[in-house]
């Protein structure tokens, strides 16, 4: 493994680690479950400000569901299941959360005035993947996808597949990666669902696709069981592709289970579900960027944005200061007042990928100034403590559009 390597950068930078009794699962400390919830936070601002519902579905699920939506077929093998003695039935964890969607879908009468329905999920999935294939965060057999559904009429397919290119490129855009490939999966050989529904879905997320204004070369037999899919494919820093979200178009599932809405002429219908995911598994994502930026998260981003470190004992009081200022004003602080050389704190800062190191001593305590240096080039400057922390908080804040509305 190389210094860039995200399995390196975990360790060095005391993010999260594995180890053999958790196989392919991650144990997160504090500094990267804080990245984690960031990011989480952030995606699930966008997708509120797009429209989107958050619901959460459960872990465990009668393997007789999996059956009727067809996953146990296809890929049966690589869940966990398990029998309920009691009930005497199998069991499963989730390896995905689509038939669980169309569960909230179904608890009651649907009116075509109610459509588009989206939901969003950070659903927790399970697949038995082999051990070799293992590789740090990018795959695990543990992980959370940000799944959304979008249940809504065939004339509403191209606006929806437009609301969400519009969604990936600003999301793409704040966490640095301002272009991306696209490539539509066509029907592959084991599927569901019959010649004419496959034709009818492909034709239709095409014309979508182009009426979003995209370009995408065709991956033939790369689809989904149940239906084609746009794949958006990132590039990193080393020139590697990643291929992170995708845009899902399926008659298959609301037909197998029984998803239905009310009409116009007041009768049953079938919705179209459409399967949506930015980043896709949100620990294969933190891998990619942890690469991607050798470790220097965007400040908004950073675990930890800013370390207050005191030149001397004299100044640890003022230093405690400026660091409870800075979390008060919603700035990641650490405050370093180890009795070290000022070089060596510098050092350890930066090993650790804080984007800003503030330093105070005995001057910047009798003037309420602080001294801000930025971690990765050096660059120095120095404020009255009010400019400082403004000038601070305003680096700390997250990107444009991830508000909540």
């Amino acid at each position: 493994m190389n210094d860039i390597d995200h399995r390196v950068l975990g360790n060095k930078l005391d993010l999260f680690h594995q180890q053999e009794e958790g196989a392919g699962m991650v144990f997160w400390h504090p500094r990267g479950w804080m990245l984690y919830c960031v990011l989480e936070d952030y995606v699930r601002a966008r997708m509120r400000r797009a429209g989107f519902r958050e619901i959460r579905t459960p872990q465990l699920l009668a393997r007789s569901l999996w059956e009727k939506s067809g996953h146990w077929e296809k890929f049966g093998a690589a869940m966990y299941s398990l029998a309920d003695a009691e009930e005497g039935r199998a069991l499963c964890l989730k390896p995905m959360s689509c038939p669980c969607h169309v569960q909230v879908f179904n608890q009651r009468v649907r009116s075509y005035r109610e459509l588009p329905v989206r939901y969003s999920e950070f659903g927790a999935c399970h697949r038995d993947e082999p051990s070799g294939s293992l590789e740090g965060l990018k795959r695990t057999r543990a992980f959370v996808q940000d799944d959304a559904h979008v249940f809504c009429a065939v004339s509403d397919i191209e606006s929806e597949v437009g609301r969400f290119c519009a969604l990936l490129r600003d999301v793409y855009a704040d966490l640095g990666f301002p272009a991306f490939t696209v490539a539509l999966a066509t029907r592959p050989a084991s599927r569901a669902g019959s010649e004419q529904t496959w034709d009818r879905a492909e034709q239709a997320l095409a014309n979508a696709a182009q009426a979003a204004g995209l370009e995408f070369d065709v991956l033939a037999g790369e689809g989904a069981f149940y239906g084609p899919k746009l794949e958006f494919h990132l590039m990193d820093s080393r020139a590697r592709s990643w291929q992170c979200g995708t845009i899902q178009l399926d008659f298959v599932l609301p037909e197998r289970l029984e998803a239905r809405y009310v009409n116009e002429r007041n009768e049953h219908e079938r919705p179209v579900m459409i399967h949506h995911a930015v980043l896709g598994s949100m620990e294969r994502f933190i891998a990619m960027l942890l690469e991607h930026d050798d470790g220097w998260m965007p400040a908004w981003l950073a675990p930890e944005q800013v370390v207050v470190t005191s030149i001397s004992d004299a100044s640890v009081g003022y230093a405690q200061q400026v660091s409870q200022a800075l979390e008060d004003a919603g700035v990641r602080a650490v405050l370093d007042g180890r009795a070290e050389r000022l070089e060596k704190k510098i050092v350890d800062a930066r090993e650790k990928r804080v984007p800003f190191l503030v330093v105070v001593g005995k001057k910047e305590a009798s003037e309420r100034m602080i001294s801000v240096r930025q971690a990765r080039d050096g660059t120095q400057l120095e404020f009255g403590l009010a400019q400082g922390l403004a000038y601070l908080s305003g680096k700390g804040v997250l990107p444009r559009g991830a508000a909540t509305a």
